[in-house]
């Protein structure tokens, strides 16, 4: 057996470490965002650490001028640095410790990179990333109008720029945005998953009555929580939570904080289905079941409650020997599927998958309502056969990568989906053999540990020991990458909140749990290298 393929005392320690960190961090680890930072560079600087803040947009930015991954995945970071920067350059106290003229490359750029993309007639659609259809329009708009304040307000080295105007993409109009701003404007109440994107109203959402505030957070998001807080010191407790995080980042923040319940589900369940036996500290567990109401929860404190989360803590406690009440689900159910929240656009793959995870590990634990929960597992299991491409995989607006949707209800339909799901779940399996890279890898723009870590999920929870060779040579080739890559591997973003993030402790977990699998597995341990 090749070193490769053991399961070592360092892997053990891992994930005694992960769990440590899981528990001990409310907050969540998660990598720094562009587009929130940005928003506290333009709106926000009178927060500390605004130089450090300016200085993270300059390093992040691409080569090519952009902020953000390929696809469509760059506008939203871009239009947000961008602006950011025009508006730091006319703030009345200028960053003097930072190199202007490093500042004004960094914008120029930027506005090339957005001339290119949305300076067209009718600029290509882009990802339908968090409040998207609100973000845009509002940036865009902002950006027209610095631009056009350079005829009577001409900045160095922009001179060029006074005629240019930038293009919605052709998949947005502006009507959701004008309405929402329309009704804030007027002292109206907006939907509560609309306050995570808060600084899209300005100064009209300061310290708007409506707003409930948890733990000084306003919906999760720096960028709204400072717009809604202000300058001012009334709000002690908001102003200290910026600090702190910013402080956790150098400066940079990310998109939402906190996640402890998506993460402490996500962690906990990949490891418990990878067959991993460490101890969970008490407080994961016992703080999902507080966390749980009649509605279910989000992802964090904070945040509204949905399907997703919700579906997602249910399995993770029962596989930790707490079933939950799985009635919270119900409210989520439509006609023919499970919505994340009321009144949902785009219905989520991968919730639905979470959704039969949940209905089919409480129908063979603690079977309440069986009919029901048999009923619901037929829905969800015959949406997900529906929705599945021809090419085998799936694809979810909550990452950008498809392995993530593919892994989610591969496993999912090969649990619970029963004899219908048989053909979908080979033909999954095939596609997933198909991508592979040569070095082992699966990913969208590169090979990643993330990526990775899914399709040799995927492959050795799907597939059984002696039924194919394919699969255990695939996962053995996977597995040898991961070990490559080690405990020092970057993690690109790839989930979606305004802009794509790492959430680095799932991630972690992932590969964790990828390694364990192929180690446990006899037909993927006893294949090394050669393998390749």
């Amino acid at each position: 057996m090749s070193d490769n393929a053991r399961w070592t005392d360092h892997d053990s320690q891992a994930i005694t470490d992960l769990l440590s960190v899981v528990s001990d961090d409310s907050a969540g680890q998660i990598s720094p965002s562009v587009y929130e930072t940005a928003r506290l560079v333009s709106g926000a600087p009178w927060l500390a650490g605004h130089s450090a803040r300016v200085r993270f947009l300059l390093s992040a930015q691409n080569p090519g001028g952009d902020w953000g991954s390929p696809d469509g995945y760059d506008v939203v970071p871009t239009l947000s640095a961008t602006e950011a920067l025009l508006t730091a350059m006319r703030q009345p106290e200028p960053i003097c410790d930072l190199d202007l003229g490093a500042v004004i490359r960094a914008t120029t750029g930027g506005l090339r990179a957005l001339a290119g993309r949305l300076g067209r007639h009718r600029p290509d659609p882009i990802p339908d990333t968090i409040a998207v259809e609100l973000i845009v329009p509002w940036l865009v708009a902002r950006l027209n109008q610095h631009l056009g304040e350079l005829r009577t307000k001409p900045m160095a080295g922009l001179d060029s720029w006074v005629t240019a105007r930038l293009n919605l993409p052709s998949n947005l109009d502006g009507t959701v945005a004008a309405k929402l701003q329309a009704a804030v404007r007027n002292g109206h109440i907006i939907p509560e998953k609309t306050w995570h994107s808060l600084e899209v109203f300005d100064d009209h959402a300061r310290q708007a009555p409506f707003i409930r505030p948890e733990g000084g957070v306003v919906c999760g998001s720096p960028a709204a929580t400072a717009t809604w807080t202000g300058p001012g010191i009334r709000h002690r407790r908001s102003r200290e939570f910026l600090e702190e995080l910013q402080a956790r980042h150098g400066g940079a923040v990310p998109g939402v904080t906190s996640i402890e319940f998506f993460e402490r589900a996500w962690v906990t369940a990949m490891l418990a289905d990878a067959n991993i036996n460490t101890a969970v500290p008490d407080n994961i567990p016992a703080s999902m079941r507080a966390g749980l109401t009649e509605y279910g929860l989000g992802a964090g404190s904070g945040l509204p409650a949905d399907a997703d989360d919700t579906a997602a803590v249910l399995y993770a406690l029962a596989r930790l020997g707490f079933p939950g009440p799985i009635d919270s689900l119900h409210d989520y159910e439509l006609d023919g599927y499970f919505c994340c929240f009321p009144g949902e656009q785009t219905p989520s793959i991968s919730t639905n998958a979470h959704v039969l995870d949940a209905y089919g590990l409480h129908l063979l634990l603690a079977p309440e309502r069986p009919d029901r929960l048999k009923a619901g597992i037929r829905k969800v299991s015959a949406w997900l056969l529906a929705h599945q491409r021809s090419d085998g995989s799936w694809q979810d607006k909550w990452h950008a990568s498809d392995y993530y949707a593919t892994m989610c209800c591969t496993v999912a339909l090969a649990r619970f989906g029963g004899p219908t799901a048989y053909e979908a779940i080979a033909t999954a399996i095939s596609w997933t053999l198909a991508t592979q890279r040569a070095d082992g890898s699966w990913g969208r723009w590169e090979g990643t540990v993330e990526e990775t870590s899914y399709a040799v999920q995927l492959l050795l929870h799907s597939t059984a020991p002696w039924s194919d060779d394919a699969a255990a040579v695939a996962a053995a080739r996977g597995r040898d990458f991961l070990r490559r890559m080690g405990d020092t591997a970057s993690h690109p973003p790839l989930w979606h909140d305004k802009d794509l993030y790492t959430p680095i402790a799932v991630v972690r977990a992932a590969g964790l749990a990828a390694l364990h699998l192929a180690a446990i597995r006899s037909d993927v341990a006893l294949m090394s290298e050669v393998a390749k």
